[in-house]
């Protein structure tokens, strides 16, 4: 099983991505929890990797740009883009529904976080997506476990708003790999 491969550091970031989820009232764990998670990561390799790459100190801007998305329904730029290229304004949109019901109207949180009360965490496909894609970027760079790296590795190459909004912060695969090479690359043979 892929879970068993996984190291502590990215168990403690797919139990922080569900923690997000819960928090925010989310329906299921989605990619952008898994972001967040992240982003409280410390002392792991993927928590150097943003360091290294400047994010520790824009981690505000990253979570208010992904409290942005998910107030849009989750959208990215190129979906909003497409949008209006058909005459629909998202922000119009979303304006009018929070008028209406309130802000955060539109994104799929239930506010309610009784209603995770034993409830066992549901991942959307993205984040499933984000788990497999980190098995194939551990297993192309030949590294016998997944840990975090290899998750944000994942999230920088797959489309969704997570990845939107860490290329929009400079953090993209070939950057994360510059800062944290592959273990073997990196003199150690496993962990």
């Amino acid at each position: 099983m892929m879970f068993e491969r996984f190291t502590k550091d990215a168990r403690r970031v797919v139990e922080g991505a569900c923690a997000h989820a819960r928090e925010a009232g989310a329906r299921t764990v989605d990619a952008e929890h898994l972001l967040l998670a992240l982003l409280d990561g410390e002392g792991s390799r993927a928590s150097f990797a943003l360091s290294a790459l400047g994010l520790a100190e824009r981690r505000e801007v990253v979570r208010g740009a992904l409290r942005e998305a998910r107030r849009q329904a989750g959208l990215t730029r190129a979906e909003a883009d497409a949008l209006a290229g058909l005459g629909i304004d998202v922000a119009e949109i979303v304006a009018r529904v929070e008028e209406v019901h309130g802000v955060g109207a539109m994104s799929g949180d239930r506010g309610d976080r009784r209603w995770w009360a034993g409830r066992r965490p549901a991942f959307s496909r993205g984040a499933k997506e984000v788990l497999e894609r980190a098995l194939r970027v551990a297993l192309a760079r030949h590294d016998r476990h997944i840990g975090g790296e290899h998750l944000l590795l994942a999230l920088t190459v797959l489309p969704g708003v997570a990845g939107e909004v860490l290329a929009d912060q400079g953090v993209t695969f070939e950057a994360v790999s510059r800062v944290c090479p592959p273990l073997r690359a990196a003199g150690s043979a496993g962990r």
